[in-house]
């Protein structure tokens, strides 16, 4: 791992949590080094990055965790920076259409803005947050049914994409497992990559919503191109060096 001079708080957690889904694994002592902080700094890092679900604690380290966690899981993870993410994307919503929202959990927290915009159409192949947008009384709420993906709960199939792309969507609000300035976003599942394409291929435009952990890594399955996405939405302020690889593709916000 390249030397990285020390950085602090969510900076040095994004940085620990790169090594180790990288290499699989990571030792206290080399991460401590490497970073240029205590041990002790690292073991409360990697403490927390275990309890948001990132990772496995061992004797010694930690190592990457394998496969993706429900829905109810995701949603209690990283929370103010979705809330962030979500402020932001609400004012991206149209006055009028449809629009999709994907099955993550971060575009989820977008489902209570929806109610701002009383007659627009919303498509979705997540029952969780089909269940959120149904009480919502001034939108109608739509469920793209299929196969349920075991790993994530979301529907998936050849009937999810066709129903995907049945409708014609004013914007489509998703996010990803990973994104790459190079590879674009991928997924751990290649049947959610499938309905994520279709969704976007039906829409004016695609906005990623993604929090700052999933920068600059990839996940088995290529999604979308960054040509295929108009804007990237993270937590952090726009101007943020780490953004930069993205800055020539797309708009940033």
């Amino acid at each position: 791992m390249a030397t990285i001079s020390t950085v602090r708080g969510e900076q040095r957690r994004t940085a620990i949590l790169a090594a180790i889904r990288r290499d699989g694994s990571g030792q206290i002592d080399l991460l401590a080094a490497d970073l240029g902080v205590s041990e002790m700094t690292v073991r409360r890092d990697l403490d927390d990055l275990e309890t948001e679900g990132f990772l496995r604690r061992v004797r010694g380290g930690a190592v990457a965790v394998a496969g993706l966690r429900q829905f109810g899981e995701r949603r209690s993870v990283r929370t103010r920076a979705k809330q962030a993410i979500a402020a932001k994307a609400a004012d991206l919503l149209p006055h009028s259409g449809a629009i999709a929202l994907d099955a993550s959990s971060t575009v989820g927290t977008l489902a209570s803005a929806v109610r701002t915009r009383p007659g627009i159409v919303v498509a979705t192949n997540s029952y969780e947050n089909f269940s959120a947008l149904r009480s919502i009384d001034e939108i109608t709420a739509a469920l793209i049914g299929g196969e349920q993906d075991p790993a994530t709960g979301s529907f998936v199939g050849r009937i999810a994409c066709d129903a995907a792309q049945s409708m014609l969507y004013q914007a489509f609000f998703t996010s990803a497992y990973a994104v790459h300035a190079t590879h674009g976003t991928s997924e751990a599942s290649l049947a959610e990559s499938q309905v994520k394409r279709a969704f976007a291929a039906q829409s004016k435009r695609t906005v990623l919503c993604i929090d700052s952990s999933k920068l600059d890594d990839v996940a088995v399955a290529a999604t979308l191109s960054l040509e295929d996405i108009d804007i990237l939405i993270t937590e952090l302020d726009p101007a943020d060096a780490r953004l930069d690889a993205y800055r020539v593709h797309l708009e940033i916000l």
